[in-house]
């Protein structure tokens, strides 16, 4: 999947184009809208918190790093068991899930207040008014849709395609 991202001057012309992206067989699900606080959308699909925050990002960034951490501190009870303790794999198995749900945890809890970075880039042109409108499409299908959307909107500027989209949005 590829993240495609177009800013559109007015709300009007998103809903025209989210209809068109409709007719062409692109799910509502993978039709995301960011505006400035206090535009009024109607039913344009607004983008969820995954969407507009570093939410996903950072929930990766801290289960590796939490597992990680956890494979190196079970590996460390093992060697050197506190007490008299006799540890096996199963103490590693279980510090090192243990690191990886308490650094998932704590990574998102930071990710889900931080704005997601590639909507950062925009920030000036949400700002000024404008709807930043993400799309969700198959690879095969980056070419069409961009297609369609300049074809029949040649206000809506094509801002680009992210390069990979997370796989549970």
């Amino acid at each position: 999947m590829r993240r495609l991202y177009f800013l559109i001057p007015t709300p009007y012309s998103a809903h025209e184009i989210v209809n068109e992206l409709l007719l062409a067989r692109v799910h509502s699900e993978d039709i995301h809208i960011v505006a400035r606080e206090g535009t009024e959308l109607g039913d344009l699909p607004e983008a969820s918190i995954t969407q507009s925050s570093d939410l996903l990002p950072a929930l990766e960034r801290g289960l590796a790093v939490g597992g990680a951490t956890g494979v190196l501190a079970g590996l460390v009870a093992v060697t050197f068991p506190p007490a008299g303790l006799v540890l096996g794999g199963g103490a590693v198995l279980g510090i090192a899930l243990a690191g990886a749900g308490v650094g998932a945890w704590v990574s998102g809890m930071i990710g889900i207040n931080v704005e997601n970075s590639q909507i950062h880039a925009f920030e000036k042109a949400i700002a000024a008014g404008e709807l930043l409108m993400m799309i969700d499409v198959p690879k095969s299908r980056v070419t069409e849709i961009t297609a369609l959307v300049h074809q029949h909107h040649p206000e809506a500027e094509v801002e680009g395609t992210e390069p990979t989209i997370p796989a549970f949005p």
